[in-house]
């Protein structure tokens, strides 16, 4: 039986399109992934303390991955996703980043 690995997907979310690509890829490869969420349309809110609550989240599904995978799309990394790798590195995580082929 294959060891199932379980990945967070990190990034920018203006790279949404790339990271649901990338984690329905994972996921067909037999990986289980875990994404950001991502802003809805609806009339909801977000306060500080749901900002928070998503940062303390991001770190958490980090820590409960075997690894990361950073779309890293034209190159950008954003800061936010920088700490991400920092954190995903002091815990020894694998980290994979995404190639951004030119067609």
């Amino acid at each position: 039986m294959k060891f199932i690995k379980i990945i967070t997907i990190c990034g920018s979310l203006k790279f949404q399109k790339e990271m649901m690509e990338e984690a329905q890829r994972l996921a067909f490869e037999g990986n289980c992934v875990l994404t950001p969420i991502y802003p809805v349309p609806i009339n909801f809110e977000v306060t500080s303390e749901i900002l928070s609550l998503l940062k303390v989240a991001r770190k958490e599904r980090i820590r409960m991955s075997d690894a990361i995978f950073v779309i890293n799309k034209d190159g950008y990394i954003g800061d936010s996703t920088i700490l991400e790798i920092e954190y995903a590195k002091s815990l020894h995580k694998e980290i994979d980043y995404y190639v951004d082929v030119l067609n």
